[in-house]
């Protein structure tokens, strides 16, 4: 299970969180900073994406200046996660044609759309790009 997702930029400002387990704010922003602390100072080359962290594991990739950072249960399948950070990327390529980070920013509250089409209550709901983008035109032509 998730228990929480960050986005994270190389100087640790959060550009997207979701919390599957009740945290305080305090905790909320000491779990952001150690995440961070922990996923920047590895060497991308020879280390792998997954780090042991308090009693979870950290599952993330960095697509240019951006961390992404599933933190998961330590029975759970990594390499099952990694390819669900990358579906996750290329459903918001898709939708935003070649996203950046300041797709995130600007359009929040779309990337969250995404996030909840994507995974609910903490497991992956949808693994249809196809699916998730006609749900997601679906929701444009509301507003």
């Amino acid at each position: 299970m998730i228990r929480f997702i960050l986005v994270q930029n190389r100087q640790g400002k959060t550009r997207l969180s979701k919390w599957y387990m009740p945290f305080d704010t305090d905790e909320q922003l000491k779990l952001k900073a150690e995440v961070h602390r922990l996923v920047a100072s590895r060497d991308q080359k020879y280390q792998s994406n997954f780090v042991e962290f308090r009693s979870y594991k950290v599952v993330y990739r960095r697509y240019a200046g951006l961390f992404f950072c599933f933190c998961v249960d330590t029975n759970d399948n990594e390499l099952a996660y990694l390819e669900a950070i990358h579906f996750f990327v290329e459903v918001l390529d898709m939708f935003f044609k070649n996203v950046c980070e300041l797709d995130l920013v600007f359009n929040f509250y779309k990337v969250y759309s995404i996030l909840d089409e994507c995974f609910m209550a903490g497991e992956i709901q949808e693994t249809s790009r196809n699916v998730i983008l006609h749900r997601l035109d679906l929701l444009d032509k509301l507003e």
